[in-house]
């Protein structure tokens, strides 16, 4: 469901890793709920990012390293199976041609 406000759909708004790092310093300085108000977000998503880079933060190299490489099997899975897809549709479309 899209979110609206005042009857037109609300889009949402992607920040920079630089502007997530920028705001968590403010709101380190002078408090999340003035930050927030500041940057005209919500508390929460200081909060959300606050939380996500502690746990980046306490990760380590080998743990992200694996992380990468199983994101990077599962994109191959993904086209390995779409192209089993493909190649089920052709020889179905072909073993019809011999009948």
């Amino acid at each position: 469901m899209i979110k609206q406000r005042n009857g037109q759909p609300v889009s949402r708004r992607r920040h920079s890793a630089e502007f997530k790092v920028e705001a968590l310093g403010l709101a380190e300085r002078v408090g999340v709920a003035s930050a927030a108000k500041q940057l005209g977000l919500h508390e929460s998503q200081l909060y959300d990012w606050r939380k996500k880079a502690r746990y980046e933060a306490g990760r380590s190299e080998l743990e992200k390293a694996l992380a990468a490489e199983n994101a990077r099997l599962k994109r191959q899975v993904a086209e390995q199976a779409e192209e089993l897809a493909i190649l089920k549709k052709a020889a179905a479309y072909f073993a019809k041609g011999l009948k």
